[in-house]
């Protein structure tokens, strides 16, 4: 419990200091005026643009303007869109499901497919498939997410008709079919590149653990090799794997800003493209908020499992 409060404080430091830079960053942009984004550029008068300043604390030092949004953000009140003409909340309750469902199937489907092929490269290393799947890896890193959506879209959209080319958002209960087909060509969109990473870093790290001693007692014992792959080299050999799909999820929100712009899904990442575009400056910056928060709250997830992993861990931070 004492590791998980220390971990617990530096989130909510993390927390506030990533708000706090988004709040700041925003009013930075050239020419972005709060005032006349939350009045929808339709108001010009200097006297009726300086009591909304007023109204929402514009007039008033950074410091406090951040404090009253924080404040503001834990209400549930984030204002109200100048371009869709509802509230941000509302609008971010409608998006963010998508967004959700888009990066959960892009991690568990790079995951599905690069573990297996991982654990078999470093239980034949340098072997045929080994080096086969080693060059396909490295050809799929070179690859950005965008040339793959294309690729799927001409293929599997234009030319076969299987996929829709513009993807609609079905509820996963509502309307499971559907749900998954218009989510299945920007999920492998975003998965390709994942699936490389974290391939290459499995194999590298199973291949150490298997040289160890406790592997060489385990296959004295006459253990399976299934056995000795799963039960005693792979939980090991996660750390990196574990690392790179918490830092991934940084990678993660920037190919979901770009495949649900071309695959017109109506997400958080789309939302943020037409918030720049409309100069919405309130769904803006709480789309740029909620990127960092899910970012600082996936890496307080992976330091617990961590922890879970390997007790050493817990252990050693709780008595430091």
């Amino acid at each position: 419990m004492r590791y998980v409060r220390q971990k617990l404080v530096q989130v909510v430091i993390v927390l506030l200091a990533t708000t706090f830079l988004s709040v700041f960053l925003m009013r930075q942009v050239k020419g972005a005026d709060p005032a006349i984004a939350i009045s929808g550029g339709l108001v010009s008068d200097p006297k009726a643009l300086e009591e909304i300043r007023h109204k929402w604390s514009l007039d008033k030092p950074i410091v406090v303007q951040w404090g009253r949004w924080v404040k503001n953000m834990v209400k549930g009140d984030l204002g109200q869109s100048s371009a869709f003409n509802v509230s941000v909340a509302d609008l971010l309750r409608q998006r963010v499901p998508t967004t959700l469902y888009l990066m959960l199937y892009t991690q568990v489907l790079s995951l599905l497919i690069a573990i297996p092929l991982g654990v078999y490269a470093a239980y034949r290393p340098n072997r045929l498939f080994d080096r086969v799947s080693s060059s396909v890896a490295f050809g799929l890193l070179s690859v950005p997410n965008f040339v793959v959506a294309v690729v799927l879209v001409l293929f599997f959209s234009l030319k076969f008709h299987i996929f829709p080319a513009q993807s609609t958002y079905y509820g996963l209960f509502n309307n499971p079919s559907e749900h998954i087909r218009n989510l299945l060509l920007p999920t492998v969109a975003n998965a390709v590149g994942q699936v490389a990473v974290y391939m290459r870093l499995l194999r590298a790290d199973m291949v150490t653990t298997l040289q160890n001693d406790f592997i060489t007692m385990a296959r004295a014992k006459g253990l399976p090799s299934s056995r000795i792959l799963f039960r005693h080299a792979f939980r090991p050999s996660t750390f990196s794997l574990i690392t790179a799909a918490a830092v991934n999820v940084g990678a993660l929100i920037g190919g979901v800003v770009i495949t649900e712009q071309l695959f017109a899904l109506p997400g958080v990442g789309k939302l943020t493209v037409d918030a720049i575009f409309r100069r919405d400056f309130l769904v803006l910056q709480a789309c740029v908020a909620l990127f960092a928060i899910a970012f600082v709250v996936v890496n307080f997830a992976v330091d617990m499992a961590y922890a879970f992993i390997d007790p050493r861990i817990r252990h050693a931070r709780a008595l430091a």
